[in-house]
């Protein structure tokens, strides 16, 4: 058997009743940010080492911000700071700065500060803390200590909800509390596991995926045929979205949040989009096997430095989550049977798919590859996935000689692989295509 979980949006039926204790909920997960948040730049400043969130949950079990939710919830919070500490440090980009504070502050004409007002947070509530009536599309929300304290206060939070009609909620594993800032309302995100039969694969056949910048991915098949999927979009927010960020008055204030969680929703919708759209590919081709080069350490070159690729390169570069994607790929191609496999990519873009010969000067331009042994000409980014897609590196490992697959392929789908853009409103299309999906 093989477990997945799905997330379903849920409309809250009865928000003007339990409005105001999300609201509280909401703020407190804020309040606990900051505390949290305060806490561990005192640490990085007298230790030059940030805690991470088991340190976090004992420095904080006894705070009073801690008692202003449920223990799984306020813990859920401390995981979020330590994930987003974490992704800060390790980041390479000198323009990167460690979490903000979850706050607007408000000035008089004098410029003093009259007041604060913290955002409402994503509250996330876990097992423990949910109580699930199926029957009737309720479900009861465990308040924090801090919110039980008022005279004939309940202990929970009832709420009923209402999704789509072709949704069943079973085995509920978490229930977040999100809020809506364009409808001004709370909704709900409904987490569940289904357990089903661990599928067989579509096929035998290999894909194989080279992950880029101005491509973001190549994919090749054993059928002879292969993909591009450009990055434009992806390029085009990463351009957009920090200099909107970088305009804002207050860098933590609620514009600077609203930008950066659209930034992050845009990204993230691209993401499964892409992956999504692959799958299906490979279902088609029958492929049981994909081929993903492993990228770890590309931001540093051979002695360990970070790379410099000039101001726009690096942008594109440190804002390149491959790592997330080839999670979002290997999830949705585990429910098809379909493995995903990391293997090396070294020297798969200066080798010649076809002869096997290696000669970095060989990739004459962004997109072309040139082959001076066997004269093919063909696009780079197909070149390098169908070497993953061999996994050349392997094979030398295995071999003596290099791999050589014969034949001239440079007129054919190596030199003209097909070519889907995305679009927000119809995900990925063929190139030609595209135009009909406008209004």
């Amino acid at each position: 058997m093989l477990d997945i979980h799905h997330t379903h949006q849920a409309k809250i039926c009865n928000h003007s009743q339990v409005v105001d204790p999300l609201d509280w909920h909401g703020w407190s997960a804020s309040k606990l940010w900051n505390v949290a948040n305060y806490h561990s730049r005192q640490v990085w400043e007298e230790t030059g080492e940030i805690p991470d969130h088991e340190e976090l949950k004992h420095e904080l079990k006894g705070h009073s911000k801690y008692k202003g939710l449920h223990s799984q919830s306020s813990q859920r919070v401390l995981e979020e700071l330590a994930e987003a500490f974490n992704s800060w440090y390790s980041s390479d980009d000198d323009r990167d700065n460690p979490p903000g504070y979850r706050k607007e502050n408000y000035y008089d004409q004098q410029g003093r500060r009259v007041h604060e007002e913290h955002p409402r947070s994503t509250v996330t509530w876990k097992q423990n803390g949910i109580k699930h009536d199926t029957k009737n599309n309720r479900v009861r929300l465990s308040k924090g200590a801090n919110h039980k304290e008022y005279p004939r206060a309940r202990e929970y939070i009832l709420v009923e909800y209402e999704t789509r009609p072709d949704v069943e909620v079973e085995n509920l594993q978490q229930v977040r509390a999100v809020y809506d800032q364009s409808k001004e309302r709370w909704e709900l995100h409904l987490v569940c596991k289904d357990e089903i039969e661990t599928p067989t694969a579509p096929g035998t056949e290999t894909a194989g995926i080279d992950l880029g910048i101005s491509n973001f991915a190549a994919v090749a098949y054993s059928t002879d045929e292969a993909d591009l999927y450009p990055g434009n979009r992806l390029k085009q927010d990463g351009y957009y979205f920090p200099k909107e960020i970088a305009n804002c008055e207050d860098s933590s204030g609620e514009r600077a949040t609203r930008l950066h969680k659209k930034w992050s929703e845009r990204r993230t919708h691209f993401f499964h989009s892409l992956a999504k759209h692959i799958v299906e590919q490979c279902i088609e081709k029958r492929v049981g096997r994909i081929n993903v080069g492993d990228l770890e350490g590309v931001r540093e070159d051979e002695t360990g430095e970070s790379k410099d690729w000039g101001r726009h390169g690096n942008l594109d570069l440190h804002g390149w989550a491959f790592d997330r994607f080839t999670d979002i790929l290997e999830y949705k191609a585990k429910v098809e049977g379909i493995e995903v496999v990391e293997v090396s990519e070294r020297d798969t873009s200066k080798t010649c798919c076809v002869c096997g010969r290696e000669d970095e000067s060989q990739r004459v331009e962004r997109g072309l590859y040139a082959c001076e042994a066997c004269d093919a000409a063909f696009n780079a980014d197909v070149n390098g996935a169908e070497n993953i897609r061999l996994d050349i590196n392997d094979t030398k490992s295995n071999s003596e000689s290099a791999p050589s697959l014969g034949g001239d392929r440079s007129t054919g789908w190596l030199a003209q692989p097909g070519v889907y853009l995305y679009d927000l409103s119809c995900g990925f299309q063929p190139q030609r295509a595209v135009v009909d999906c406008k209004p």
